[in-house]
């Protein structure tokens, strides 16, 4: 509890404590108005001075003029018929319990999406004149080289020059799981150090690197409202002077029907409490309150889960989509080049890459990269030499007294080698020595671990359609498709036709339409989308920029729990909305028949928003399983 919660507090217990004492005493009239009066002001003296407040500034319809118009006029009622005034300053004092605990609920949702966000670095370390020096984030250049200590934040994203280390990522990803780097690494900030030093050289300024965007993304998630939330304002601006109005006629009409067409007594003082009573329940605070902060809970939860969603009004619409597109490249597969398969002829297949490895051994393509990293043992102590590049066929060199080509068909057919085709996707890397076919070898985009669990799980959780629209060639998208159990599939696309085939999907889908994807020509695509979803660790800037959603850690199994702690969090909301308003139209209605007394109304206010609270509270831990 921060000061004034705390304070609050103890005004709360001396009210109630001092409102048992009195009752224990017996005194006059006067000076038991006078005792009471003690604990009402004491619990609701800040509630009076804000309806007062109101009036004077034309702004006094809200819940604080109406529980002091209605406390005061139950002090006045005690006054005129029977000292009884536990009524009035309980509702006072239950008003405060509730209020007191609503804003114990929102600080502690606060505080966790604090603590957990609290990844804004203090400082970042640089050697200057043989000895470190700590300087202010905002002031290190691109390419300076940083030093982390263990339990030391990053402060910018770089790649790492010198030192090995483990690094919690849990603040980014949502994954407590520690992620070893080591020197060619790339880091982000906001992780922390766990043990060795390691030395950063930085790739982007202070203001553009991942700590600063993600906060700066949760700060304004809270100004994009949902549609749930501007019913609410909408709903209460119209709804309080209502009932204002309808209890003024309450208080007045009855009576004056009895007095003047019926001829009995009138009966005002019934009348006043009845009105006073349907005041008390009028009050549209946990509306008001347990709304937005269902949503507040909601993106905290999705943010511990490591996705960052930008405000309430995507989470809405997130709830509501029944189609997800894909891009597939950083989306569905790693974007990295692999061996995934190795196919000799003659020779063993460790062999087979070791030939290839070496004759690549100088290359700069990606393919060559790739295997380079199929196999490590490179440094072996073979001898390679006359390395020369054929232009769009491959490269051939010397091993060991050995002339070895490696390449594509084409290269194969100018040697004379009889190679054959292989029925697996991807790039196929022919392997020949001394002009005699050895093997094959197919390199190729590697799918993501949790690539296929992601669209079972959109499936599962309702999704109707699943496409992916990608750049590549048919047969490369169709084996994805089939692998990944992706319904439909549409290939060798431009950004433009990626843009056009998701507008076709606009028109024809009854729900939302969400797209994910990671790379900067699909920017047009996230920002067209009714909900675009972005890759944070990998994706491009632009991507994150169009976004209304990031997936922090690249798992596009999140994309499942996301909507799931979308689809809970309205499921909150509209059950705080039916519950709330339901309650109330009750109560008012027994209220007005003279069946509910005062007691009845502080239920119908104070519990009422005690309990929407609590339940809004469960959206913070919407992450796990379904409820």
């Amino acid at each position: 509890m921060n000061k004034k919660q705390k304070r609050n507090l103890i005004r709360i217990v001396i009210s109630a404590v001092l409102i048992v004492l009195i009752g224990q005493l017996e005194l006059a009239p006067l000076p038991r108005l006078a005792a009471y009066l003690v604990p009402y002001l004491i619990v609701g003296y800040d509630i009076l001075y804000k309806a007062g407040h109101g009036i004077v500034r034309r702004q006094p319809l809200d819940e604080c003029l109406l529980m002091a118009v209605a406390t005061l006029g139950a002090l006045a009622l005690a006054i005129y018929e029977d000292g009884d005034y536990t009524e009035a300053i309980a509702v006072m004092l239950f008003y405060q319990v509730g209020e007191w605990f609503q804003s114990y609920a929102v600080g502690k949702s606060r505080r966790d999406i604090t603590e957990l966000m609290d990844i804004r670095p203090d400082y970042a370390q640089v050697e200057r004149g043989g000895r470190l020096v700590r300087v202010a984030p905002d002031e290190v250049a691109v390419g300076t080289i940083l030093t982390v200590a263990p339990g030391e934040k990053v402060p910018i994203d770089g790649v790492v020059t010198d030192g090995t280390s483990t690094l919690n990522t849990v603040a980014l990803t949502g994954e407590g799981l520690p992620r070893d780097v080591a020197p060619g690494d790339e880091v982000l900030s906001g992780c922390v150090n766990l043990s060795g030093v390691l030395h950063v050289r930085t790739t982007k300024e202070f203001d553009e690197s991942t700590a600063s965007k993600i906060l700066e993304l949760v700060e304004d998630a809270s100004s994009r409202k949902s549609r749930a939330e501007q019913f609410i304002t909408r709903f209460a601006r119209v709804y309080t002077p209502a009932v204002v109005g309808a209890a003024a006629l309450l208080a007045v009409l009855p009576p004056l029907v009895s007095l003047l067409a019926l001829g009995t007594a009138p009966a005002w003082g019934t009348w006043l409490y009845r009105a006073l009573t349907f005041l008390v329940v009028s009050c549209p605070c946990a509306l008001v309150i347990s709304i937005p902060l269902s949503f507040f809970a909601g993106i905290g939860g999705a943010s511990r889960a490591g996705v960052l969603v930008k405000g309430s009004n995507f989470l809405e619409a997130l709830a509501d989509i029944d189609t997800v597109v894909f891009d597939k490249t950083g989306t569905l597969t790693k974007g990295v080049f692999e061996v995934t398969a190795v196919h000799p002829e003659t020779i063993p297949e460790k062999e087979l890459l070791h030939l290839a490895a070496h004759v690549e051994r100088f290359s700069t393509h990606p393919i060559a990269a790739s295997l380079r990293s199929a196999y490590p043992g490179e440094a072996d102590g073979c001898t390679v030499e006359d390395v020369e590049e054929i232009a769009g066929q491959g490269v051939h060199a010397r091993v060991n007294g050995h002339t070895v080509c490696v390449g594509n068909a084409k290269l194969m057919d100018g040697l004379g080698a009889a190679w054959h085709p292989c029925e697996k996707t991807g790039t196929i890397v022919h392997v020949a020595m001394d002009g005699v076919y050895m093997g094959h070898i197919v390199v190729s985009d590697v799918v993501k671990p949790h690539a296929a669990a992601a669209i079972e799980a959109l499936h599962a959780q309702g999704i109707h359609h699943t496409q992916m629209l990608t750049g590549d060639n048919r047969a490369t998208a169709q084996e994805i498709a089939q692998e990944l159990g992706i319904d439909a599939y549409e290939c060798e696309l431009l950004p433009a036709d990626k843009v056009e085939r998701l507008e076709a999907l606009l028109k024809e889908q009854r729900g939302g339409v969400a797209f994910v994807g990671d790379g900067i020509n699909d920017a047009p695509v996230l920002a067209r989308a009714d909900v675009g979803i972005a890759m944070g660790a990998m994706g491009s800037d632009a991507a994150i920029e169009a976004a209304d959603i990031v997936l922090m850690d690249d798992d596009p199994l999140k994309i499942s729990v996301a909507r799931r702690i979308a689809r809970k969090t309205m499921r909150i909301v509209r059950e705080n909305i039916v519950f709330s308003i339901g309650v109330k139209i009750l109560v008012l209605f027994l209220c007005a028949v003279g069946l509910a007394n005062m007691w009845a109304a502080i239920f119908a206010d104070v519990g009422v928003m005690v309990l929407a609270v609590l339940n809004a509270m469960r959206a913070l831990f919407a992450g796990g399983r379904e409820a």
